[in-house]
């Protein structure tokens, strides 16, 4: 059988750098030890499911290694634009999307996982899988080791039976986990907490889960979110002659919560401005149904709509009166500006002339002079030595 083309995979519509690649030495581990694993346990395509994989090297091995039928679930938008892009490229089909859901695990013999960051996004999938995987489902997990903890083994330990990790190779190392646990009668997310009329409703993907993370309260309290209106704050004496421009958000302003995590910004502005249309929107599947629970949770169904979407690609030019960003600066592991610039380049098209984007980053990252690049005039509005809160007006 002919070496798969691991070469040709891309990470587009992500991020792409010469540092960066779409795949890596976990990928291959794992697709090594998933064929072994089918041929040892006469498993087929059909009894495989593939979670975390990033930009499609797992499912499209297999699927080429002759393994049709595989289910995947990839949390992010841009990994499953890459995983479509990718098989259309080479010309391989023969497997399905699926949500973390039981529609992606009823059946599944041989589960195959790159490990996530977060411990509470594993405690979910461990969950999910022995709870609607087969009895005598193996999870077989992956991940670089100098970013693998002994945690990791705990928590798969709180849905198998058996957790063995493997002896690394390459820089990677696989974990082992078999015999099922009998799931508890609740599953452990979504998980709720209340913050000063505020409530959060996160699953384990969602970044900060259920806290109202430091950027987003500097930001909340920068903007007076509750008090007065975003732009009341900044009257147009106060403004630059370029930020004098903008006009104020007016009676049925459009706002985007750009990488809305679990919704906080977006939920905010809509309980303080009921004459708002908000719309949230994140590449994250798990982001997006913690958004849509925070905003059922908090009784603003009617004026703020969550979207799956890439930078809101979908969402036309020059729609918005307002963009709120609290962008991250890290991409998986690794810590990258590209992710950022994405977003800014996404709230300078999205805004219409004069409409202002609202940013809060880590001050050590330095955007200002890169937003005034992409958008336009950009004021400092505070600083701490931990986060800077900018105002940009699209020029």
């Amino acid at each position: 059988m002919p070496e798969f083309p691991y070469s040709r995979l891309r990470r587009w519509p992500d991020v792409e750098a010469d540092n960066l690649q779409a795949y890596d030495a976990t990928d291959l581990l794992l697709v090594d030890r998933a064929l072994a694993l089918a041929a040892e346990r006469g498993i087929d395509g059909t009894q495989i499911a593939v979670i975390g994989d990033e930009y499609g090297a797992i499912t499209l091995a297999l699927t080429d290694a002759g393994m049709r039928g595989i289910r995947v679930h990839q949390d992010l938008t841009t990994g499953r634009r890459a995983l479509a892009r990718n098989a259309a490229e080479l010309g391989i089909d023969g497997f399905a999307a699926h949500e973390l859901d039981s529609s992606l695990l009823d059946g599944a013999r041989l589960v195959l996982l790159q490990l996530p960051k977060a411990l509470a996004e594993l405690e979910e999938i461990a969950d999910a899988v022995a709870r609607w995987a087969a009895p005598d489902t193996v999870l077989v997990a992956g991940g670089r080791v100098k970013h693998m903890t002994l945690a990791q083994n705990e928590v798969l330990g709180r849905s198998f039976g058996a957790v063995r990790a493997q002896r690394a190779e390459r820089k990677s190392r696989l974990i082992v986990a078999s015999d099922p646990r009998e799931a508890p009668v609740a599953p452990p997310f979504p998980v709720t907490a209340q913050h000063e009329g505020l409530t959060l409703v996160a699953h384990g993907a969602a970044f900060a889960g259920a806290r109202l993370d430091i950027g987003t309260r500097v930001l909340l309290d920068v903007l007076g979110v509750g008090a007065v209106r975003i732009a009341s704050r900044f009257p147009s004496e106060e403004r630059s002659d370029e930020t004098k421009g903008a006009q104020e958000p007016t009676k049925g302003a459009r706002v985007i919560d750009l990488g809305c995590g679990t919704g906080a910004l977006a939920v905010s502005y809509a309980l303080a401005h009921p004459e708002a249309e908000v719309i949230a929107t994140d590449r994250s599947a798990a982001a997006v149904a913690s958004a849509r629970a925070t905003v059922a949770a908090n009784g603003v169904d009617d004026r703020v709509t969550v979207t799956h979407d890439d930078a809101g690609s979908e969402l036309p030019d020059g729609c918005a009166d307002v963009v709120l960003l609290n962008p991250p600066f890290h991409l998986g592991t690794s810590i990258h500006s590209g992710a950022a610039t994405r977003l800014f380049e996404a709230a300078a098209r999205l805004l219409r002339p004069g409409g202002e984007l609202f940013t809060v980053f880590n001050s050590s990252l330095g955007y200002r002079a890169e937003l005034t690049r992409i958008v336009g005039d950009t004021e400092q509005l505070h600083r701490t030595p931990k986060f800077t809160v900018t105002r940009s007006i699209r020029r």
